[in-house]
């Protein structure tokens, strides 16, 4: 598995859109000093700050992983998936399939230890989601409830309110997640 440099897409993304670190801050609620650390390598954020800092600057959470491909076919081999592992909490993420912002589906594949969770706030709200656990056992919380998921056990979703996953069994757990992407 290959480890996506997040800082570095976060940059480029972020001059490719011609905004300033303070004015990105601004429509994410994050500080300044955040996104720098993030630039430089020093944190790794959240999924949910990751969330936010995608539809800040108008991309999916998908283009922090690829460059657009120019097939229309792409393989991802298990061996060579493009993954995020966070510094603050025991949850990685990998891309399943072609994230590259072309498609209007983006699979991945969210592993979380024992405790480990999506982010230390919820994730905003969002478009369609569809989950199934492969592992283990998860809760995620839609606003003020909870859903208990365990193998097997596959939920549909739209976000209308802030979601975060965790979970909440002994072992490890897997979730492939896949959002439908909505275009401008």
């Amino acid at each position: 598995m290959s480890p996506v440099n997040v800082g570095e897409r976060l940059q480029q993304l972020r001059r490719r859109s011609g905004m300033s670190m303070r004015a990105l801050a601004a429509q994410t609620g994050l500080s300044p000093s955040l996104i720098s650390q993030v630039e430089k390598g020093h944190v790794t954020p959240s999924i949910g700050s990751l969330e936010r800092l995608a539809m800040a600057l108008g991309v999916s959470l998908g283009q922090f992983f690829a460059e657009p491909t120019p097939s229309t076919v792409v393989c991802v081999r298990a061996s060579a998936r493009p993954q995020l592992i966070s510094t603050w909490s025991p949850v990685s993420i990998e891309a399943l399939g072609p994230l590259d912002g072309a498609g209007t589906l983006e699979p991945i594949m969210l592993s979380m230890a024992p405790r480990g969770r999506s982010g230390l706030c919820p994730a905003l709200p969002g478009s369609e989601k569809f989950a199934l656990v492969v592992a283990g056992e998860v809760r995620l919380t839609l606003g003020d409830t909870g859903h208990l998921l365990r193998t097997g056990d596959a939920i549909t979703f739209v976000p209308a309110t802030p979601h975060q996953w965790e979970n909440s069994s002994a072992g490890p757990a897997q979730v492939v997640i896949v959002t439908r992407r909505v275009f401008p």
